[in-house]
């Protein structure tokens, strides 16, 4: 018999070790499927935001008006409703209903009892100038008894008006969700008198709002200087042929050797007239020391954006005390909505981007010299700056380059003491949705895809809790080349615009 079988086996004593083990074994059992459910419920959560994301972009991509006005609110659902004039009370006649109200205190004046249901005709040229002049003359600030008197710290909006009544209608709206909207004035600066964009303003009860036309316009100098005369020079025309016709302004083609066109001159000459119609005109503007933020139709503002402007100028002192321009707006491709949302979910494909670093971008501003191609979208200044501008008059006027933007750049760079240095959200606030304008046109011109876009990425920025940041970093900004003086584009050789210019900018006070 071996050992083995003579061995006698002796229970050992139950020390709780087994136990233990038992119960450690549970334990992890029971972390790893805790730990599994959780992710399981990520996953799904992941998954559900990243559908509802793609069921919004579906829905938004369509075009269509319903899409668009899922995502406003109903009470401003007004604004993005056209109505008829046809046999309307407020389009009898020749006038619109602020025009009926003008004449309301003229002698012989319609009333209530007298108002026609005649189906609406345009006003012609005569009645569109005697309306021009009413308006500028009388200088009526719309909901002021709402809202007060202008302070003379408030933000003066001045948006440039031309004929696109869709894009405007939805700045419009832009505008009605921005916090704090209720304490700026609103002006809207035309070039072109239109009844359904004059009903469109008017409609507005959400902050005061004045309306301003620019006299010199196409439209009522169809046939005359600074409309298109029948005796000026064509654009093409050479000048030897120009001085044998002896066509208007023959001697002074513009650096590429064309001639002015209207269409494109009249920008300039708008944008230099509102501004000095603002500034140095208007009798609410009179002690005016605070911003005026310069928009045009086809914008579109985030609900922050009057907020984000506060806290820029209240920083401009430390972050950037040589800074006399703040700017909301941006044209850099490298910004894309769309791509920052994807970083938000690390699903970029060249890197994880951690969430907390894109988030911050929505707080963080540059400094740099002002540059027109890429800070000339809702931009601010003040006076001080204005009256600085305005002194170099001559520059901006005689530079050949019918872009405003440009000759401002012009102004800076060889006129201003003072050089325009801008402070700019890198996280726009301020997106431009025009398909069309001035330099390119689409097929599509009233599209509702970027418009669709836009209201997307606000609201993906709302619900990562980017806007209203508590305070803004100052980044250093990537290396730039250094602006050099450029050639300007050309379109404006023409003496009669210099002079034209010249005399807007001249102080009427």
């Amino acid at each position: 018999m071996s050992k083995m079988r003579g061995r006698i086996l002796i229970p050992l004593p139950n020390t709780g070790a087994m136990g233990r083990k038992r119960n450690n074994f549970y334990m992890r059992s029971l972390f790893l499927l805790a730990l599994g459910i959780f992710g399981l419920l990520q996953y799904n959560n992941f998954n559900y935001l990243d559908s509802r994301d793609n069921v919004l972009g579906d829905a938004v991509t369509n075009d269509s008006d319903d899409a668009i006005l899922a995502m406003v609110p109903a009470t401003l659902h007004k604004y993005l409703t056209p109505h008829s004039r046809n046999h309307s009370a407020s389009g009898a006649g020749a006038l619109n209903g602020a025009a009926l109200l003008l004449n309301a205190s003229s002698p012989g004046a319609a009333t209530a009892s007298t108002i026609s249901f005649d189906v609406y005709h345009p006003p012609n040229i005569t009645e569109i100038k005697r309306q021009i002049v009413r308006y500028n003359d009388m200088q009526m600030v719309l909901n002021e008894d709402v809202f007060g008197p202008l302070q003379n710290d408030s933000v003066i909006i001045v948006v440039q008006v031309h004929t696109r009544i869709t894009y405007l209608r939805h700045l419009i709206v832009s505008l009605a969700q921005a916090r704090d909207i209720s304490k700026v004035l609103l002006v809207f600066s035309h070039d072109y008198y239109d009844d359904d964009i004059n009903d469109l303003v008017q409609q507005i009860d959400f902050c005061k709002v004045m309306q301003i036309f620019y006299p010199y316009s196409i439209q009522t100098h169809p046939n005359e200087y600074p409309g298109v005369d029948p005796n000026d020079c064509p654009r093409n025309i050479k000048k030897e042929q120009a001085l044998i016709t002896n066509c208007n302004n023959a001697m002074y083609p513009d650096l590429y050797g064309h001639y002015r066109e209207a269409k494109f001159t009249q920008t300039k000459h708008h944008w230099i007239w509102k501004a000095n119609r603002v500034f140095n005109e208007l009798e609410v503007t009179r002690y005016h020391t605070g911003l005026v933020l310069f928009l045009e139709e086809d914008h579109y503002v985030a609900e922050d954006f009057l907020y984000l402007l506060a806290m820029m100028q209240q920083r401009t002192k430390d972050l950037c005390p040589q800074c006399n321009v703040l700017s909301l707006g941006t044209y850099l491709k490298t910004f894309n909505y769309y791509t920052y949302h994807s970083k938000l979910h690390a699903r970029v494909r060249t890197a994880k981007i951690d969430r907390q670093s894109i988030v911050n971008d929505y707080r963080k501003v540059e400094v740099m010299p002002w540059i027109s191609s890429k800070h000339n979208m809702g931009f601010a200044f003040n006076r001080t700056t204005w009256s600085n501008i305005r002194k170099c008059a001559r520059h901006f006027c005689t530079y050949d380059d019918y872009n405003w933007d440009w000759s401002l750049q012009h102004v800076s760079q060889q006129c201003l003491r003072r050089k325009l240095h801008a402070m700019i959200v890198k996280g726009p606030r301020v997106f431009h949705i025009g398909e069309c304008g001035v330099h390119h046109k689409n097929k599509n011109c009233e599209s509702n895809q970027v418009i669709s876009k836009v209201q997307h990425v606000l609201r993906i920025a709302r619900n990562s809790h980017q806007l209203f940041p508590r305070s803004l970093t100052l980044t250093v900004p990537s290396l730039m080349k250094k602006s050099k003086l450029r050639k300007g584009n050309g379109g404006w050789g023409d003496m009669r615009d210099h002079e034209l210019c010249l005399n807007m900018t001249l102080a009427t006070r």
